[in-house]
């Protein structure tokens, strides 16, 4: 009986570590191709690196002449006497904006569609903290799977309809942004 027991014992225990045993041959491999991202979920790091330089210019030479004159009056208005209005308005002006604007960094997005052709719709949020500063990168946009290096890297201007936002809130933000003050003035005048 004790035999029997014991037997019984040593062949659930050899059944039971032969269940965990795994093999080292994973029939998902690709020997022969990189695996590149495909489905809804895959993470794909985007190298950013934009640089935008943009510059307007304009200018303006206006002039206006008007004049008004009421003559005297007849019956009942004759208290109204001759009355002329003359004023000349010019106006004349420069202007100039230039701006450029350059973003870098890295940036995981998840795979968020995969379109009927084959391309996927990626999205991905990174925050960066620094001192009372938070510095937001936001990207969307459509990538071609095969643009994607074997590294799983892709550059930023390979992306289609890219959304790229750089938003920065904190002390830095609020002192770059004009008053409520400025704001009534500015409308006003």
């Amino acid at each position: 009986m004790r035999k029997i027991f014991l037997c019984s014992i040593i062949f659930v225990l050899g059944l039971s570590v032969s269940a965990g045993a795994q093999s080292l041959w994973n029939d998902n491999a690709n020997w022969f191709a990189d695996a590149r991202p495909g489905r809804v979920g895959d993470i794909i790091t985007v190298l950013i690196n934009e640089r935008t330089d943009a510059k307007d210019e304009a200018t303006m030479d206006v002039q206006k002449a008007t004049s008004n004159t009421v003559s005297n009056g007849t019956g009942i208005l004759n208290f109204i006497r001759g009355i002329t209005f003359s004023s000349t308005n010019a106006a004349a002006g420069d202007g100039s904006v230039e701006r450029k604007h350059h973003a870098t960094g890295t940036l995981a997005c998840l795979v968020t569609e995969v379109l009927p052709n084959g391309n996927l719709v990626i999205e991905g949020t990174r925050d960066i903290r620094t001192s009372e500063e938070i510095l937001q990168f936001q990207l969307i946009g459509v990538i071609r799977p095969q643009d994607v290096t074997a590294d799983n890297q892709i550059s930023s201007q390979l992306i289609a309809n890219a959304e790229l936002a750089v938003k920065g809130k904190g002390v830095i933000s609020r002192t770059q942004k004009v008053g409520i003050i400025t704001k009534i003035l500015q409308e006003v005048f």
